[in-house]
């Protein structure tokens, strides 16, 4: 393998295409001239397909993890009463940022591996009454599921006056979200995973209901302060100095998105994922997540009979090709392969086969080809 190859199929940050290098790489200008203002401008509507909302899409210079803090920090305040939905690592982060801001915490687990059922909240909220908001994660990247956010969105809307916030900073721009539609308050995302940017801009988008709670709400805030962006963005600037070369990549990366149609965005990952699978299964290799709460942008494997952390050395070492370990409790018990973003079915084939030389490099025993032609299959069908 050449040097400096590498294959990055992590769930995040994902591969970022050459336009979009290129574009990031223009001649820096002025934030507060119009010229910055122009690119905020035809930014800003070109984002609310992706969300599914008639909202201001709000944008933020700072991590996926920032505007998760900025959405607590701004929709409940110190000793409200929250319930937060668990199903990996990433709704864990939820309950930390509110225990943070000393918010009272109710948790409300699910296996590692499963997806959030949204009779158990039903259940729930109708047992705590006064809960002032329902934080949940759309894809939970430690363990590959993708939660029915729209179901658990109509059941919080339904049976409580809380809000439902919800994380897809590892899924919206690669899987259809309304947020209109379907109910959901504050949506957050990032721009490392599905918008094929590095890390540094995050999304986030309230709606009416939200921005009542949003007004009455005296937490003390500053850089985080949505109201201050919401008050910014109508004016075609953001209330502190943006990263403008992350906002020229996003322009080259909308007009790829647009290019391809959102639709065939979100079949291209629902392909990859059904194609990653079909080869797991075709070597009976386990997998952590069934499949009707399986994420289109991030496979978790669950091998058996080898050692996870030791395949992934091999694969990394040899082959180029970087994916991901588990977190915490599934810490050397699974790898996740990342197919989101800047990737294709092409890639995938790839990664499959690199996949079965480092399963023998190992010592297991795999028919070559045999994930391949079932992810050829797949593709075919």
């Amino acid at each position: 393998m050449l040097a400096d190859q590498q294959f990055l199929r992590i769930p995040g940050p994902s591969p970022i295409p050459s336009s979009v290098q290129l574009a990031m790489g223009k001649p820096m200008i002025g934030h507060r001239d119009q010229e910055a203002k122009s690119l905020i401008k035809q930014l800003k509507p070109r984002l609310n397909p992706i969300f599914g909302t008639k909202e201001d899409v709000l944008i933020l210079t700072g991590s996926g993890t920032a505007a998760l803090e900025m959405a607590v920090v701004n929709s409940v305040e110190p000793g409200d009463e929250v319930l937060v939905l668990v199903s990996g690592s990433f709704g864990d982060r939820f309950t930390k940022i509110c225990q943070a801001y000393g918010i009272h915490v109710h948790r409300l687990d699910t296996k590692w591996g499963e997806a959030i059922n949204p009779k158990d909240v039903k259940t729930y909220i109708q047992a705590h009454p006064n809960l002032k908001g329902v934080f949940a994660t759309y894809c939970e990247t430690s363990t590959g599921v993708l939660n029915p956010v729209k179901e658990l969105a109509a059941v919080v809307r339904n049976h409580s006056d809380a809000l439902i916030i919800v994380d897809g900073v590892s899924c919206v721009g690669a899987v259809p979200v309304e947020m209109d539609n379907w109910g959901i308050d504050i949506l957050v995302t990032g721009s490392q995973k599905a918008f094929m940017l590095p890390a540094g801009l995050a999304f986030i988008a309230a709606s009416e209901r939200a921005w009542n709670r949003i007004e009455e709400n005296n937490t003390p805030r500053f850089y985080l302060d949505l109201k201050r962006y919401r008050d910014s963005i109508k004016n075609d600037t953001t209330p502190f100095t943006p990263a403008l070369s992350l906002l020229f990549g996003l322009e080259q990366v909308l007009r790829l998105l647009e290019t391809e149609g959102l639709e065939n965005v979100f079949a291209r990952h629902r392909l990859m994922m059904q194609m990653t699978r079909s080869a797991f299964k075709a070597h009976h290799i386990e997998l952590l997540t069934p499949d009707e709460a399986a994420s289109p942008t991030v496979t978790a494997v669950k091998p058996t009979d080898f050692k996870a952390e030791a395949f992934r050395k091999i694969l990394n070492e040899e082959f180029k090709v970087s994916i991901a370990g588990g977190q915490h409790q599934l810490k050397g018990e699974i790898f996740r392969i990342g197919h989101m973003g800047y990737c294709s079915p092409a890639d995938v084939l790839q990664t499959i086969s690199l996949i079965e030389m480092a399963l023998i490099r190992i010592g297991k025993t795999v028919e070559l080809g045999k994930g391949i032609e079932a992810a050829q299959k797949t593709y075919l069908a």
